[in-house]
């Protein structure tokens, strides 16, 4: 007499029961009929099981953007993007911040104009890889970002204002899961942020800030949130020494959030910043980008608010314009 051992576990789960037929020595015909179906379910679920293991995993930008860096960054000829790279040949500002320069326009120059270039250079490259463990790894990065009068003539087409950013900062692989996101990345770093002036012009500030990044196929947003380092205050408002812009944080605030979006080729972002004071500020940044031939992106670029630049900290910024990147965030 023969037992089958699939009929013996398959009745705890009410698939089967037992009949007097099932200890039998030639197992009856509806026996082998219910045999075979057991055996075609099986096979099925096997099949199926094959399939969810064999189907590929659907890469997210992120996770495209961090191979793509893995595999150039230690190439000799190569230069790794940080934030976006870009040229706006044409930007229009419906409301100038003529204050910083209000001696040099009562000494004759020329007013600020409504339209300028503006654009930014940004890259970074691996100081060190895996300091703790596998896990762990040390970049410095640097972003210069300008602001060209290219088209005031009268004044010789200055640059109005360029802003430098060295930073430092370590960044860790995570895989924390907040709903349908992957908390991917963890940072934390240290930046310089000055437009390089002097006197009553100068304006820099130092800040050790925390980043967490959160992604899902298309999408991915960033959480930003940053300490101002303190400086001392300055003796007179012509010193060298001490700080040039008290109250950045009552403009800048303490935290921004950032967030893109890929549909097919195109990428589309958002900045935003607030100072949640009573005396409400922040800023919004819009940016769209399309590739156009290899690398290079038709971009537009959308600013409403205060802190576009350092010069322009406390003054409120209105901006529109349009040019071309060799790269977007993602």
């Amino acid at each position: 007499m023969s037992i089958s051992l699939r009929h013996f576990w398959l009745p705890l789960f009410g698939l089967l029961t037992f009949s007097p037929a099932s200890f039998s020595a030639e197992p009856t015909a509806p026996e082998t009929q219910s045999k075979s179906e057991d055996k075609r379910s099986e096979e099925k679920q096997s099949e199926q099981d094959s399939a969810s293991e064999e189907a590929p995993h659907t890469e997210s930008l992120l996770e495209k953007r961090i191979k793509e860096e893995v595999a150039t960054a230690e190439l000799p000829f190569v230069i790794t993007p940080h934030n976006v790279n870009y040229i706006l040949p044409v930007t229009y500002n419906t409301s100038p911040n003529m204050e910083p320069f209000v001696d040099r326009i009562a000494g004759g120059d020329a007013e600020v104009d409504e339209m300028e270039a503006k654009f930014q250079i940004s890259f970074k490259f691996p100081l060190m890889y895996n300091i703790f463990g596998d896990n762990g790894h040390l970049f410095f990065a640097y972003t210069n970002q300008s602001y060209w009068q290219l088209y005031n003539k009268e004044i010789s087409s200055p640059f109005r204002e360029t802003n430098h950013s060295p930073e430092l900062f370590m960044v860790f692989n995570n895989d924390w899961k907040l709903g349908p996101l992957t908390n991917s990345l963890i940072a934390v770093g240290v930046m310089h942020q000055s437009n390089g002036q002097s006197g009553e012009l100068s304006r820099s500030w130092n800040r050790i800030y925390g980043s967490m990044v959160f992604d899902n196929g298309p999408f991915a947003t960033a959480a930003k949130v940053w300490w101002r380092i303190p400086e001392d205050e300055k003796e007179t408002p012509t010193s060298a020494r001490g700080d040039d812009n008290p109250d950045i944080l009552d403009y800048m605030g303490y935290f921004e959030l950032t967030s893109v979006y890929g549909i097919d080729e195109h990428r589309v972002s958002m900045m935003l910043r607030n100072n949640l004071q009573k005396k409400n500020r922040g800023a919004v940044e819009l940016t769209w980008s399309y590739p156009v031939i290899g690398n290079l992106r038709v971009y537009a670029q959308y600013f409403n608010g205060y802190g576009e630049s350092l010069i322009d900290y406390n003054a409120h910024t209105n901006r529109f314009g349009i040019g071309v990147a060799i790269n977007d965030i993602l």
